[in-house]
């Protein structure tokens, strides 16, 4: 199995560190709002990756987080006159009703920021007992990049190339930086934000140190792959490594993994741009499994440009798929027990010959598109070769194949309708979002559709409610 490594940027034989398992950590979503495609991306692709793996015999410890705790939670707490928990544990719900959705299976390890303070103030501590952090006079704690020879080593960049300040807001502390590549580790709390005591000041993590405190806890010191979207390369990913080697004296991560961007009909994904999609707004016009089959149509490190002409494409695939699927428990409703023709005998051979290539793809840096072009070739095979006279042992190998690797990529084997429930949930965030603009109107419209549809709604403190009539 090779890997496309993001440190040598080599794709490098897959040895684990521990024979048949796999420790992999990716960064998970900032649940602030419901999550959009760009965040489907890593999601899906990540999930794959986990279930081959699993399919290959390997015992996977996969941990995925949820930052919960962000200037940008904090922003729409504020906008909604709640706590911030409030925002975090509704979009953590919501999310995770979007992966289910998808077919992403639950991390091992869901771990939560806020949860994990105490071990972020121990390794913060250990940082500056070690000369990696300094805390300047209001408390604030930065790393000392200077401090750490190798800084860079993923991303490539040298230091004095380096932009300080990326996905950091400035803090009070800024002007008693020792270097401006240096960045927060922690810093103080400001009025109406949520806080945490510390030895430094009451106040909150920076961003970076959740990650590294979360592997380390979940996975140990060193593990085998570290994913996610290539947008956090720099400088999130490259600031674990510095944290985290600077603490254990040993290399962090054995492999970087790192999918591309997704664009909107060419142009990348931007609110301002008015092409921002979520997973949920998709989940109204297609079924999810369609936005998974999508994704898995190009390999993951290339750019992916999502339109309606790729998904209505990618819903004609998935429907190939389980037009096959139902033909083939058609057949073996009435297929007979009799020994192979040596049409069917042929016939398992070519299968044999299709899962190995699948396998091949997946196994040369899990290819995706080439894995799901062996899927077409097998479906195309039971669609010719499995009639009502075939015997029921060819059928069913050929279902029982296809069910294996659908189940790699996460692909459903059978139809599903999408439930009343999650058009309940998607109106009434829209309706949320009508709100928040001040559109009214549309507000109370929505109100009137879901009474017409039986649904009454009931608006509290905790956020909105809703039940059957």
């Amino acid at each position: 199995m090779k890997i496309f490594d993001t440190m040598t940027r080599y794709k490098e034989e897959f040895v684990p560190l521990e024979e048949k398992k796999v420790r992999m950590y990716v960064c998970g979503p900032t649940v602030y709002n419901l999550i959009h495609i760009g965040n489907a991306r890593p999601m899906i692709f990540f999930d794959t990756v986990r279930r081959y793996f699993e399919y290959r015999g390997y015992d996977v410890t996969y941990v995925s987080n949820f930052t919960d705790v962000d200037d940008k939670i904090i922003k729409a707490a504020k906008e909604e006159g709640v706590d911030a928990s409030v925002i975090s544990e509704r979009y953590i719900e919501e999310c995770k009703k979007d992966m289910a959705g998808m077919n992403i299976k639950p991390a091992t390890h869901h771990p939560r920021a806020t949860q994990e303070i105490g071990g972020m103030i121990e390794m913060i501590q250990k940082l500056i007992e070690n000369g990696h952090a300094y805390v300047v006079p209001d408390g604030t704690v930065y790393y000392r990049v200077s401090s750490f020879p190798e800084y860079g080593k993923l991303s490539h960049k040298k230091v004095e190339e380096n932009q300080s300040g990326l996905r950091e807001l400035k803090v009070s502390g800024e002007k008693d930086k020792a270097d401006p590549n240096d960045f927060v580790l922690w810093k103080p709390k400001k009025e109406g934000e949520p806080y945490w005591d510390s030895p430094w000041c009451q106040g909150r993590p920076g961003w970076h140190i959740e990650c590294s405190v979360m592997s380390k806890k979940y996975l140990g010191e060193q593990i085998d792959i570290h994913g996610g979207g290539e947008d956090l390369i720099f400088p999130h990913h490259e600031n674990e490594i510095a944290q985290s080697e600077a603490v254990s004296g040993r290399m962090f991560a054995k492999y970087w993994m790192h999918n591309a961007f997704l664009n909107i009909d060419h142009v990348k994904m931007s609110k301002s741009l008015g092409n921002f999609k979520t997973v949920r707004q998709i989940s109204e016009q297609y079924d999810l499994q369609v936005l998974r089959l999508f994704m898995l149509s190009a390999h993951y490190r290339s750019p992916l440009n999502f339109s309606r002409e790729m998904m209505d494409g990618a819903k004609a695939g998935l429907e190939r798929i389980l037009t096959a699927m139902d033909h083939l428990r058609e057949v073996l409703l009435s297929a007979e027990e009799k020994p192979l023709s040596p049409e069917e005998q042929s016939g398992l051979e070519q299968l044999a010959a299709l899962a190995g290539k699948f396998e091949a793809a997946m196994d040369d840096d899990f290819n995706t598109a080439d894995g799901l072009s062996a899927v077409y070739e097998i479906v195309k095979c039971a669609n010719t070769t499995v009639n009502e006279n075939s015997a029921k042992a060819y059928a069913e190998a050929m279902k029982q194949k296809l069910e294996v690797l659908l189940d790699v990529l996460g692909i459903l084997p059978q139809r599903r309708q999408l439930s009343l429930d999650s058009r309940v949930e998607a109106l009434i965030q829209e309706r949320q979002e009508a709100r928040k603009n001040k559109n009214y109107a549309r507000a109370d419209e929505i109100r009137e559709e879901l009474a017409a549809m039986g649904i009454l709604l009931e608006d509290g403190k905790e956020g909105v409610k809703w039940k059957r009539a």
